[in-house]
């Protein structure tokens, strides 16, 4: 019998829709931006929504590469590269600090590190569940935190949409380390959303279930990637640009009485 998904026009992922202008003039800091995922999406997504954006990573050389990619394609905005180790108090809150004065303030941050990994319980290690649950969890919490200050200290207020997962809810074969870690995100967002309403920010975020593209496949094999492909009910992986503009509206001022939620983007049947 042939599968009805595959008929539908949803099955065929849409071209990238254009910018409307829902960042018009804002501020934005993307962190793991480098590369081709959902980081470097959301940077693009951002310029094309008319900000100016401060992307951020570990990778100098990928970092300015990407830097210099979008700088091209949005030649009259501005574009900047600070490197950052989230892994680091320090280069968390000096990233704040630098890209505040690089773009003149901070309306936005996006909090997208993470690390992930295919582990059973009983064969993990004490170093890869450290590595993880700092990178994906602990990295955004030192992020919101060096944010919330600098909000605290101004009168424009801002947003922080940080990247969970659709995993922070369901269970999934050598995914303990990387779903406790963003169920913690989720924790984490609806909690300091709370405590940022007297500093006039919102906190949200998004919880991808998958999204293709060439650094996942490096870390994850193809036939997985098509088995979790194959369950969401278009039949089909997302798009990076389709989590991106999730972000983005997220980021706008037409979600402006939206906080402490998780948006998941997933077409998964129940």
């Amino acid at each position: 019998m042939t599968d009805p998904r595959l008929a539908s026009p949803l099955s065929t992922a849409p071209e990238e829709i254009p910018g409307h202008g829902l960042l018009s003039g804002k501020k934005v800091v993307v962190t793991a931006a480098a590369g081709t995922g959902i980081g470097f999406a959301t940077a693009r997504r951002a310029l094309l929504e008319g900000a100016d954006v401060v992307v951020s990573d570990y990778h100098e050389r990928r970092l300015g590469e990407t830097a210099e990619k979008l700088a091209a394609e949005f030649g009259g905005q501005q574009v900047a590269a600070i490197t950052c180790d989230v892994s680091s108090t320090d280069q968390v809150n000096a990233l704040i600090d630098s890209a505040a004065a690089t773009l003149g303030r901070i309306d936005v941050v996006v909090n997208n590190a993470g690390l992930g990994g295919e582990t059973p319980v009983v064969d993990m290690t004490d170093e890869q569940w450290d590595r993880v649950v700092d990178i994906t969890l602990t990295s955004t919490f030192r992020s919101t935190r060096a944010a919330l200050r600098y909000f605290a200290g101004v009168e424009h207020g801002g947003v922080i949409v940080n990247n969970a997962s659709v995993l922070g809810w369901r269970a999934q074969h050598g995914q303990a380390h990387y779903a406790a870690a963003k169920a913690g995100v989720m924790a984490l967002t609806r909690c300091s959303a709370v405590e940022a309403v007297e500093h006039g920010v919102r906190i949200n975020a998004v919880a991808p279930s998958i999204a293709r593209h060439p650094f996942l496949a490096k870390v994850t094999s193809d036939e997985l990637l098509d088995d979790l492909a194959s369950r969401e009910a278009y039949g089909r992986a997302a798009e990076v640009w389709e989590i991106a503009a999730t972000i983005a509206m997220l980021a706008s001022d037409y979600t402006t009485y939206l906080t402490g939620e998780i948006v998941s983007i997933s077409s998964q049947r129940a």
